[in-house]
Order: C-alpha cells, then structure tokens, then sequence
C-alpha cells in the first residue's frame, strides 16, 4: 500500500477497501483463494492497539502495513515491505486482546529483525479479489479495492500454506523483540506466551494436520520456556486487558463471526437471551444477511438509540438500506455516519455510491467531492477510482472519466491498462491541466518513451483526419 497522509487510518493502505461493514467476497476461481477484508471499525481497534507496541519497537506504525485476510485457517505472516497479515480464523481464536496483540508484536519482530521471506514463496494462494466490507457482493464489480490487490497478485511475496518457514531461531528473536517492545508500551507479554501455550500440542501432529501458524512457525516447548522467564520478569506482567479492550475484543469478534458465518450460525453462537452489545450487533447483522431486512433495520435503530453518535452504527444502516436496493433512504445514514467520523475514506465511498446508485444527476457533484476526499486520504483506493470515473461520465467529463480509469488501473498495478486508458484521457483534456499532466505521468511510468507518446499522437491524428475516431473519442 502506498502511505496515505497522517490523516489516513494506518491500517487501511493496502487492505480492504471496507466501505463499511464487513461482508465476504470469495473467489469463485479457487477454493483456495484468500480475499482480505476492510472495516473502519476493526481497523482502527487493532491500530490502536497496536501502535505503541510498533513505536516501542522502533517501528514506524505509519510505515507497517496490517492486511486482514479471510481466511479461517489460524495463520499470520510477515513479509517484505513491512507488511504483516492477520487471518480472522486467528483473530477468533485468540481469547483476549493481549493474546491477538502478542501475535502482532511476534510478527512485528519479524519485520523490525528482517526475517521475511528469506526463500520467497510458493503455492501462492492468495487472488487479487478484496473483500469490500459494506458494499457487499458489488464489490466484485469493483474489483480490488487498493493497491493491495498487487501484493495479493504477487506469488514470488507469499503462498497460502508452504510460505513464511522461519528457522527456529529466527521465531526465539521475533518471541523476545516482541516481548521486550510490549513491555516498554506498558503492555504485559502474557498474551503472548498464553496463545503459544494453547497450541502446544500441535508440535506433535503431522505437518498436513498442523495450522498453518505452526507450520510457518515452528512451535516446541523449548521455545515457549526460553520466552517465559523473560515475560514474568517484566514489570507489566501482572497487568491485565482493561474492560474496554475486552469489550473491543468481543465486538471485533461478533462482527466478524456475523459476516463471515452463516446468518444461521451466528444465531446459534449469538441467542436472543444474549443481551451483550456485542451479541446484539451480530445479530442485526444476521438478520441483514438472511434477507430479514426490518429486523434488521429494527435492531440497528436500538442501538442507535443507545449510542447516536457510534458512526458504525449508522453505517451499518446505510449498509443494509443501500444493500436492499434502496440507496435514496441510504444516503442519510451514510451522511451522518460521516458527519461523525469525517477522517475515515471509506464512509465517504459509502456515501458517495449511494449517491450515484439513486441515478439523480442533480447528486453527482457531491459523489464527486465525496470520492476526491476519500482519495486524498486514499490515494489507491481502486473502488474510490472507479466509482469517480462513473460519476465523471455521467456528467459528461469524458476526459477527467478516463483519467480516472487510469488511475483504477495505476493502483492496481497494471501498467498496460493504465496506460492505454491515460492515453485517452491526454486526448481529451486541456494540455494545460493538472489531470493531462497527471495522465502524461501515469502514460510514462508504465514504461511508455516520449517518442512512444508523440507517436502515439501522431497516429491519432491521422486517423482522426481519415473519418476514424480516436482511442478515447468513442
């Protein structure tokens, strides 16, 4: 992911392009295949958990890339580029936020020791499809939502099962890094130790019966008892998760569990005698996904009354308005959800689909303006891009529509497209603005010469002056 300005929500650069509330997106391509997702939410849960501890390592949190990936298998990976993975099979799996935070400040030892893919990758399961939390299965229209999508598409960076093989005693250095740097953040190495104490046993299995964690990670006793005495000797040992981290743990939990599981399941897991927030947020959730829309809706409205202004709330309202095909009743939740968290791109792209999606012409201007502040703040946002070239074209900004395409392709990582789409939109835009300039930009950084693009044009105009229309006059 491309860093974003200070503004940005760290854990978004290249990650799910989370309109949203969470929501799956599988390939169809491969039952292996691995998609990431994107929540405003739980990003900024786990980035504000995780940034001291990265500070306190002498990492910059800015710098170190968080991707959540759909997966259920329990596994995480740190690779090249600072970038470290999250599987939600993992995130579920672990019992508290110190256990899921200890995981995190492990994978950030590898990055700050430079552990990551000594060998490359194999078997790279992982497809350039994201999860686009709270635009749903339209996200497949979108295609990959930022510039993840060309670290996903990238095999030689990391596979699904066989990558990330650390030598033992590369795991000992990331164990002690991580403890050491969660001690000077003031957090206690507890959860650390407490998530590889639960998996001991997998040190006895086949590796075919082993989670892929402990296959990229090996796992022994000896391991566990070298970390130990370093972790009850630090001075924040004792010191325990506060009730709000429980209760942000519990709801990242049920609001993955909602989407990710069957309606029916989460249901089971989430019963009407549960009267928990979290419970009752998964529960409108489930309702959302099976199709019981005023249920739904109903349930939202409570904790709406509860909390008026939790901008997730409101955006999972939007969601499930926009989602039933009804994005004119939509809009005001996504407004609202804005209004109260203004610094966060993904609400803005909410906003502005639905804005689109009502078909009013008279509200493409303000999707305009809504999609060029979420992409200030994410510049390779794909979805963002697509959806400005489609208000652009609907207001007959043919040449800006373009640029827009190119810049869809540009975060994507595919030159060649965003070349050919540039090309088009220099043919289109006034030679003397910043968008021809940028469109020249992104023509030359695929590879393209000057003399390609004076080529290029010479043979437009030949073929304009013989009656053919030019590439981009169509």
């Amino acid at each position: 992911m491309t860093r974003t300005p200070p503004a940005a929500p760290r854990f978004r650069r290249h990650l799910i392009a989370g309109v949203g509330a969470l929501a799956v997106l599988a390939s169809a391509a491969s039952a292996q295949a691995q998609s990431l997702i994107r929540d405003t939410e739980i990003e900024g849960i786990i980035d504000g958990w995780s940034e001291p501890v990265l500070d306190a390592m002498g990492l910059d949190p800015n710098e170190v890339e968080i991707l959540l990936v759909n997966d259920d298998d329990l596994n995480a990976f740190a690779t090249r580029g600072r970038i470290m993975g999250l599987n939600t099979g993992l995130i579920l799996r672990t019992k508290s936020p110190n256990q899921l935070l200890g995981v995190i400040a492990h994978e950030a030892g590898h990055i700050k020791n430079r552990h990551t893919l000594r060998d490359g990758a194999q078997n790279a399961g992982m497809q350039p499809m994201i999860m686009t939390m709270a635009l749903g299965a339209l996200a497949a229209i979108a295609g990959a939502p930022d510039a993840g999508a060309a670290l996903l598409a990238s095999s030689q960076y990391f596979g699904t099962l066989g990558a990330l093989r650390y030598m033992q005693s590369q795991e000992g250095e990331a164990d002690i890094t991580g403890a050491r740097a969660l001690e000077r953040a003031g957090e206690s190495g507890r959860g650390m130790v407490e998530f590889f104490e639960n998996f001991r046993s997998q040190e006895i299995f086949s590796d075919q019966r082993r989670y892929p964690y402990f296959r990229s990670h090996p796992l022994s006793s000896q391991r566990i008892e070298a970390l130990r005495p370093a972790v009850e000797a630090a001075s924040h040992y004792d010191k325990r998760d506060s009730p709000q981290r429980m209760a942000e743990h519990a709801l990242v939990v049920a609001k993955i569990r909602a989407f990710m599981e069957a309606p029916n399941a989460t249901l089971r897991d989430y019963p009407s005698s549960d009267a928990s927030l979290p419970a009752r947020y998964a529960r409108a959730i489930a309702w959302y996904r099976d199709g019981q829309t005023q249920k739904a809706l109903d349930a939202v409205d409570v904790l709406l009354t509860e909390q008026p202004d939790n901008p997730y709330f409101w955006e999972l309202k939007g969601q499930i308005l926009f989602e039933e095909g009804r994005p004119a009743e939509a809009i005001g939740a996504h407004e609202r959800s804005v209004e109260l968290k203004p610094d966060a791109p993904l609400l803005r792209i909410n906003l502005a689909h639905a804005l689109i999606e009502t078909n009013d012409t008279t509200k493409l201007a303000e999707a305009e303006n809504q999609l060029k502040r979420a992409l200030a703040l994410e510049r390779d946002n794909n979805l963002a891009w697509r959806l400005l070239s489609q208000a652009y074209s609907s207001q007959g900004k043919e040449g800006e529509a373009r640029l827009a395409s190119a810049e869809y392709w540009f975060a994507l990582r595919r030159p060649d497209q965003a070349a050919q789409f540039a090309m088009r939109a220099r043919d289109m835009l006034d030679r003397s603005s910043i968008e021809w300039r940028r469109a020249t930009d992104i023509v030359l950084a695929s590879g393209a010469t000057e003399k390609d693009i004076t080529d290029a044009e010479r043979r437009n105009e030949q073929r304009s002056r013989s009656g053919v229309i030019p590439p981009g006059g169509e």
